[in-house]
């Protein structure tokens, strides 16, 4: 369930994200979601503190902290109920993040390069995802991939579960945590006409190279399928075929 507070100059179109789904979220999925709510058209998007906040802060802060919550009776500008059993998976189409749909009806889309990582999927449980579809598969000829850690911690934790040997043995490139081809600054900068599903969190045009030039986004299971495919696939399609 998403919830919209009241507009105020302080809390312009905050997003409160509750449900019993989101009570059991990882914080990983909870900082891509507050990542990518500024996409979705709000200016913040937050998450009740509970049991899984209080784990992911220890050894991470020595200083005192203050737990908020939200007033049992608290009125909301909107609230948005969805059935997450509903959900397929998705991909943000050129040039607006806005611009959703299932990535069943884009089968056939053909990538020439494959970005997962970057500060919105870049933590280790995304790479764990990408690596269990890359594990014993070939990157498509003619594909790029490049996988982007999202801190050094992340890439320490991938190195050591044996994710970067998955990744380089499929053919992708490792690259060191950074902001790079997700805002057109280096490494995997789109030519002219080129295509790319990417688990940033952007793909305006020439966000990622040149202008005319596409960015599909996706997540790091349907980018990873889609490199081994070659093009635009829903993660079912990898697992049911034969590696």
């Amino acid at each position: 369930m998403i919830r919209r507070p009241p507009r105020s100059t302080l809390f312009p179109y905050t997003t409160l994200f509750r449900s019993p789904v989101i009570s059991n979220l990882s914080m990983d999925g909870r900082l891509t979601m507050a990542n990518m709510a500024i996409e979705a058209g709000a200016k913040t998007g937050i998450f009740p503190p509970d049991e899984i906040t209080e784990e992911y802060l220890q050894g991470r802060t020595d200083r005192e902290y203050t737990v908020y919550q939200s007033d049992p009776d608290a009125e909301y500008q909107e609230i948005i109920e969805i059935d997450v059993n509903e959900i397929e998976p998705v991909v943000a189409c050129p040039n607006l993040p806005s611009n959703v749909k299932p990535v069943r009806e884009l089968q056939g889309v053909r990538i020439d390069q494959a970005v997962i990582g970057s500060c919105t999927n870049g933590r280790i449980e995304d790479l764990r995802v990408a690596a269990g579809i890359f594990k014993g598969r070939k990157v498509a000829p003619g594909v790029r991939v490049i996988i982007f850690p999202g801190t050094q911690q992340v890439y320490l934790d991938a190195l050591r579960e044996g994710l970067m040997e998955i990744f380089v043995e499929a053919g992708a490139a490792v690259s060191t945590p950074t902001c790079g081809p997700c805002l057109g600054g280096h490494m995997g900068i789109l030519a002219e006409g080129e295509r790319a599903v990417s688990t940033t969190n952007r793909n305006f045009t020439g966000r990622m190279g040149h202008v005319d030039s596409e960015v599909y986004l996706s997540s790091p299971a349907v980018a990873a399928a889609s490199a081994i495919a070659g093009e635009l696939t829903h993660p079912d399609l990898i697992f049911s075929a034969k590696k």
